[in-house]
């Protein structure tokens, strides 16, 4: 049992290995295709009068930037897409953060006094406080009778 776990292994490896190096063959192949491409249009330009040699590097300058903005172009459009995906998710988030707070404006005023109770013990226990108090105006009464009871 274990020899043929051992065998299986190797053969998984082997294959693998023939895999990677059947790619890398492809890959080298490609390159030395794309070698010749570029040596022959040196040679080419290198038969040309000197006015024609740089009207083809201009020529050749001109097709990589074209290339070049094409790609610019796609990624333009990858990080457009991005955009509005983020900004349909913002859109989602902000919808549940308003459904979020209107579901806390329904919530009893007594459940929210012990949050805010709560809240300030918390605020107590981390400051010091001198004898100032902030809150907003809407708090008002609730402070009053808390201040009362």
């Amino acid at each position: 049992p274990f020899l043929r776990l051992l065998e299986a292994q190797l053969q998984d490896e082997r294959r693998e290995h023939e895999e990677e190096a059947e790619a890398l063959k492809n890959e080298v192949e490609a390159m030395r295709e794309e070698l010749e491409k570029q040596q022959q249009a040196f040679l080419q330009a290198l038969q040309l009068s000197p006015e024609a040699q740089v009207e083809f590097g201009l020529q050749q300058e001109i097709t990589r930037l074209t290339n070049e903005n094409l790609d610019l172009k796609e990624f333009l459009e990858k990080l457009e897409k991005n955009e509005k995906k983020l900004k349909k998710q913002l859109k989602i988030y902000m919808k549940k953060v308003q459904d979020f707070e209107a579901s806390q404006a329904i919530v009893p005023a007594e459940g929210r006094q012990n949050e805010r109770n709560m809240q300030v013990a918390v605020q107590r226990k981390e400051k010091d406080f001198q004898g100032m108090l902030e809150y907003y105006k809407e708090d008002e009464p609730l402070l009053i009778r808390n201040l009362v009871t």
